[in-house]
């Protein structure tokens, strides 16, 4: 990988590859938009369905579940963990 020059300046190699795990960045983005989008939506749907058939519209022991599972990214995984489930509530499990 490229370093600095002597000045502190990026050489363009490592411009260039700055340029490549941009993209990169970019597309990671992307399908994780898309994942959240799908998920929010299955989500949503099984929602529905639970109170279609007389259940509830949420379940806790799953929503902890879920929590569990983003705690390997600290605390900032618990934030994101809480948005997901804010998002696949929709506007009437807020």
């Amino acid at each position: 990988m490229s370093t600095p020059d002597d000045t502190g300046a990026e050489t363009p190699l490592a411009d260039e590859e700055i340029q490549a795990l941009r993209e990169e960045i970019d597309r990671l983005d992307a399908e994780i938009l898309a994942a959240i989008k799908r998920r929010s939506e299955v989500s949503r749907i099984i929602g529905r369905t639970r109170m279609a058939s007389g259940g509830t519209r949420l379940v806790h022991s799953r929503e902890m579940k879920v929590l569990e599972r983003f705690s390997e990214l600290g605390r900032e995984g618990h934030t994101l963990a809480m948005l997901l489930l804010r998002l696949g509530r929709g506007p009437l499990g807020r």
